[in-house]
């Protein structure tokens, strides 16, 4: 019996704690100015959260508090007491909010089953972009990198490309992150995510940048280990363009919410038309948690078992959705 390649994809909800951030990316539409910024409450937050009940991963993606501010004790607060909201609903909290200590870390680590933090490139291209932007730094981001694998925290990372970025520029991140993942083991996800402009000047994927991302997609299926999950947002991508990129080795879609705050100008797709799409090019689309099953085992085992029992829910939701 011939076995169907496997795409997954996570059912999610996004919450912003806070869209004040201390960096200044000269690509950035998603940023206030921290002193102008209105955290997000709980109230606002129990809302949106019962508007996607189906949505296995909370999301947490933050604007990032500055190290030594007097806010940072109260933005961390807020990332802990989100993250025990998803728990106590049944749900698994991914966070994304910039640089953390090596005790904030651990400390989400016990409540969140995966952390992220995009490399986002390496190269003179990033250099303007993150000029204002302290926490941007590669010696900074690389830190992280290696203090999630200290700490044996499932990571997602990626890279942001079309910036400017050389061929070489992006051979050479993805050999940072081989080499990463072969000394640490803690890499479930690599994004490929293509920076878009956003509002007015939104426009999709041209010809030519499409065949430029699937000679990186299929080099860098080449270079990771092959447990890493190759992802890419498919709302950035035009629908028809998607099966090119699943046969060049993107392997997950990512966490879908019903819109993208980072790019808000490109609507999701509905899940059934990506299902008929990833179908259409001989593959099954399947759901997962916001921690691929290959890493449950890092986790710590309370956080284990709930992981297996929202996997569960999300398995006999999908199958009957499937009758």
């Amino acid at each position: 019996m011939v076995s169907v390649p496997v795409v997954t994809w996570s059912p999610s909800v996004t919450l912003v704690p806070t869209h004040g951030c201390f960096n200044r990316c000269g690509y950035c539409s998603f940023r206030v100015d921290p002193d102008s910024a209105v955290p997000l409450s709980l109230e606002v937050a129990q809302r949106q959260l019962a508007q996607r009940p189906d949505a296995a991963e909370v999301l947490l993606l933050s604007g990032e508090e500055a190290p030594g501010s007097p806010r940072r004790g109260a933005w961390f607060d807020r990332l802990l007491q989100f993250s025990q909201l998803a728990l106590a609903q049944g749900r698994l909290p991914h966070t994304n909010a910039g640089p953390l200590s090596a005790r904030e870390m651990a400390c989400l680590g016990r409540s969140n089953p995966s952390l992220g933090l995009m490399l986002e490139g390496l190269g003179p291209a990033y250099a303007p972009l993150h000029a204002h932007a302290p926490s941007k730094r590669l010696e900074v981001r690389l830190a992280q990198l290696e203090q999630a694998g200290r700490l044996g925290i499932p990571f997602t990372t990626g890279l942001l490309l079309g910036v400017g970025e050389t061929r070489a520029d992006r051979l050479d991140a993805l050999v940072v992150l081989r080499d990463l993942q072969l000394r640490w083991g803690h890499l479930q996800e690599v994004i490929l995510q293509p920076w878009r402009p956003d509002g007015t000047s939104a426009v999709a994927l041209t010809a030519q940048e499409q065949g430029d991302l699937l000679e990186l997609i299929a080099a860098a299926r080449a270079l990771l280990p092959p447990e890493v999950h190759l992802q890419t947002p498919p709302n950035l991508w035009p629908l028809e363009g998607l099966p090119a990129a699943l046969a060049a080795g993107i392997d997950d879609l990512g966490g879908i919410d019903l819109a993208d705050v980072i790019n808000p100008a490109y609507p999701q797709p509905r899940v059934e038309a990506l299902r008929a799409v990833v179908e259409a090019s001989g593959r099954q689309l399947a759901p997962r948690t916001c921690v691929h099953r290959q890493w449950w085992p890092r986790l710590p085992h309370g956080l284990r078992r709930t992981v297996a029992r929202v996997d569960q829910t999300l398995q006999q939701r999908w199958a009957t959705a499937a009758c």
